[in-house]
């Protein structure tokens, strides 16, 4: 079974992520990519340079001086942060960019609107199945390479990691976040959520911001042929149960 984990930059704070993902790396016949966000951090990184975050319809605006910062953050600071975590853990993991041997090319998005950010076209798996075959489990960070340029851009981490799921045939793409799953106006977790009741949760107001953006790739991951899309946080990666299973089924299975 294939698995790629995103971990959201909140999610990253659980302190027993670290063991799950060693648990979950070590179950035999199984094969884990791990894809990580960390947008809080750069945040955080450009107000102690001097510079205010923009933000429309969600997304970081990015300036090529603001590219600096996010590869510094998601290339360097979380990436490494993680496959140290991992290693310490006893899982032979290697830290990798979405820049890395072209796995993942992008196209600016809306015209150059946001500056330097992209929306992930095909992956190339080539450099992920190469660390797989050789028993590594790979740790990547969202950042992308314009398809027409050649320069680094800033990719959203769910629209990454179901890029890359899609490229490797996944069994699974799983997307944790700070919140258990899905939830309903009431704060209970949604345990399955058809593909096509997406836009209506969205434009509802039940799923917004960070949750809307999942629950956009984890269509699309299904659509590009991956088996199964969850959402919910750490204890999804050992728990079969937990968590939101996004499904191409009208109605719950």
């Amino acid at each position: 079974m294939r698995r790629v984990v995103k971990v959201g930059g909140r999610a990253q704070g659980d302190p027993a992520l670290p063991s799950l993902l060693a648990r979950a790396a070590q179950v035999p016949g199984d094969a884990l990519v791990v894809v990580h966000g960390g947008g809080d951090e750069v945040t955080a990184l450009q107000r102690r340079l001097g510079s205010e975050p923009t933000f429309i319809g969600g997304r970081r605006v990015t300036t090529v001086d603001d590219m600096d910062i996010v590869r510094m953050v998601l290339s360097g600071t979380v990436n490494k942060r993680l496959v140290r975590q991992l290693l310490d853990a006893g899982v032979a993991a290697v830290g990798i960019s979405g820049e890395d041997g072209g796995l993942l090319p992008a196209q600016v998005l809306d015209g150059g609107a946001l500056g330097a950010v992209g929306e992930p076209m095909a992956a190339d798996a080539r450099p992920v199945e190469a660390l797989l075959a050789g028993g590594f489990v790979p740790v990547i960070s969202p950042l992308g390479r314009n398809a027409d340029g050649g320069q680094g851009l800033n990719v959203n981490g769910d629209d990454a990691a179901a890029a890359i799921a899609a490229a490797l045939a996944a069994d699974e793409l799983l997307l944790l976040a700070d919140v258990p799953g899905v939830l309903d106006a009431g704060g209970a977790v949604l345990p399955f959520i058809a593909a096509d009741s997406v836009d209506a949760l969205i434009a509802s107001g039940v799923a917004r911001g960070g949750m809307s953006a999942k629950l956009q790739a984890a269509r699309r991951a299904l659509a590009a042929g991956v088996h199964t899309v969850t959402i919910g946080d750490a204890t999804a990666l050992t728990d079969p149960h937990a968590g939101t299973r996004i499904t191409t089924a009208h109605s719950p299975a």
